[in-house]
């Protein structure tokens, strides 16, 4: 992945640029993670990719290079709680604020870089890219790092709650899930605001 896109999005080269990207807007279970990420300008980091394109063996080899070469990096989560509080898209905004504060302690960051197609309430002057993390090692970078951990999350609440398998569909609609859901239901860390396909009815489970 190479700079010129990202390049073309900053307005000033002297200004200090933060990727930022979430994962866990789509699925049923748990809190939703946002990175964000200070790189080098310039810096070549081989086989760094969208977290989705890449296999969970190569994210978490990325990992420790990103964290180890970046200039400052945040990982932050909004709760189960507030996505059913304040619907998934605000939780995600407010997952990436709290991984900018992060950032913020680090350094004076001048300009965002936001996966998507919306980038407002952030206290720094702000882009959305959609596909940025396929087009923007910022956002790339911080795509990886919130992949990681909020696996590494699933896998603890795989451990709470194993009749689901977290561990394989992390908390997506897989035909297992929903089968776990008819026999169990839900469990305290399902989003209840979500709406459950399959051909029952939603009561059933909440």
């Amino acid at each position: 992945m190479d700079w010129v896109y990202e390049k073309g999005l900053i307005p000033s080269e002297s200004m200090v640029v933060c990727g930022i990207d979430e994962t866990g807007r789509g699925p049923l279970v748990g809190d939703v993670f946002a990175g964000a990420v200070v790189l080098p300008r310039g810096l070549e980091i081989a086989g760094l990719n969208d977290s989705k394109k890449l296999t969970e063996r190569q994210r978490e080899s990325l990992y420790p290079i990103i964290k180890e070469k970046a200039l400052a990096w945040g990982v932050a989560r909004s709760s189960v709680a507030e996505i059913d509080s304040m619907n998934i898209l605000e939780a995600t905004l407010l997952a990436m604020r709290r991984a900018l504060e992060k950032v913020q302690k680090q350094l004076t960051v001048d300009f965002l870089l936001i996966d998507g197609n919306v980038s407002r309430g952030f206290c720094v002057e702000a882009v959305s890219v959609i596909s940025g993390d396929s087009l923007c090692p910022s956002i790339a970078a911080a795509s990886v790092l919130a992949k990681v951990d909020r696996d590494a999350y699933m896998l603890e609440l795989h451990e709470k709650y194993p009749q689901y398998n977290f561990a394989e569909n992390k908390g997506y609609c897989t035909d297992w899930h929903i089968s776990a859901l008819r026999q169990y239901g839900r469990s305290p860390v399902h989003r209840v605001s979500f709406t459950y396909p399959g051909e029952f009815n939603q009561q059933e489970l909440f």
